[in-house]
């Protein structure tokens, strides 16, 4: 017997300007390099994992730092990285991290690489910073937010489960978030992309799984599926990660709803996913 062990997250709760600012108040602008524990999840298969983070050591330009200093407005930076007994994954997960990082620059200046050096990183923390004091007016007291980690989920079989979620804050009502899954196999040694999940020809059967997880979803909020469907319509995402239950879908804002639907999750459960999921991504 293949032991379940799924430590969920309700990725439905929207993460907003006022909670992030409360929960980094200590950073004052200046990245702290420390190490803060995430997780710890001894599997009972033969494989385990052992799960902490690492900050990013990253300090404020001096002119920046003077400047916001005097404002009292130093924008907050907290990136942090991965790192398990497991250095594939470590490898995996933090080129991820740094790609998210590098994305945050304003769109005109993001570089189209997907695999980005520390040079890159700190040059895109630079650019993320820099915008806000040529965006923003001398009195503006909001300061500009950043924030990258990755989470431990826990396992289902032989696959090991994270999660990398950030934030970024530039100004106006609210920040935006953006979550990924990421799904390990650690038998093969190899990250697991939906595709892999999928019997050959069953795509078309998991797409009609996932709208009709879509219209319940839609329906716990409107009852006029049809109406909400034109402003909003279904669209697969290759988002996903395994629980105890099934399969968690996972969209960021504005993907199938306003912002004030948050990061829907479209769940299947394995009762449906039989002969559409190969039988290894099933609890035993």
């Amino acid at each position: 017997m293949n032991a379940v062990n799924y430590s969920g997250k309700n990725s439905s709760v929207l993460h907003s300007h006022s909670l992030m600012r409360a929960s980094r108040t200590r950073l004052m602008g200046v990245l702290v390099s420390g190490i803060i524990v995430s997780a710890i999840s001894m599997s009972a298969n033969a494989s385990s994992v052992i799960s902490s983070t690492t900050y990013l050591e990253y300090q404020l330009p001096k002119n920046i730092q003077k400047v916001c200093t005097e404002r009292e407005n130093c924008p907050k930076i907290e990136v942090e990285y991965l790192k398990t007994n497991h250095d594939w994954i470590n490898n995996i997960t933090n080129t991820r991290i740094n790609n998210v990082v590098v994305n945050s620059k304003p769109a005109e200046s993001v570089p189209t690489k997907t695999k980005n050096t520390a040079a890159d990183v700190k040059s895109a923390i630079d650019g993320f910073i820099n915008s806000q004091f040529v965006d923003q007016p001398e009195d503006r007291q909001w300061p500009y937010e950043l924030t990258v980690r990755p989470n431990y989920l826990g396992h289902v079989n032989d696959f090991e489960l994270f999660e990398i979620e950030s934030y970024s804050y530039t100004g106006g009502a609210h920040g935006m978030s953006y979550n990924e899954y990421l799904i390990f196999d650690l038998t093969a040694k190899t990250q697991v992309k939906l595709d892999d999940m999928l019997i050959a020809g069953q795509e078309p059967r998991f797409k009609a799984l996932a709208h009709d997880a879509y219209k319940t979803w839609v329906k716990t909020f409107d009852n006029d599926v049809s109406s909400y469907e034109k402003n909003w319509p279904f669209t697969l995402s290759d988002n996903v990660t395994l629980t105890d239950k099934g399969i968690d879908i996972l969209y960021q804002p504005y993907a199938i709803g306003p912002y004030a639907a948050g990061m829907p999750v479209l769940s299947i459960p394995y009762a449906k996913l039989n002969k559409v999921l190969k039988p290894r991504f099933i609890p035993k």
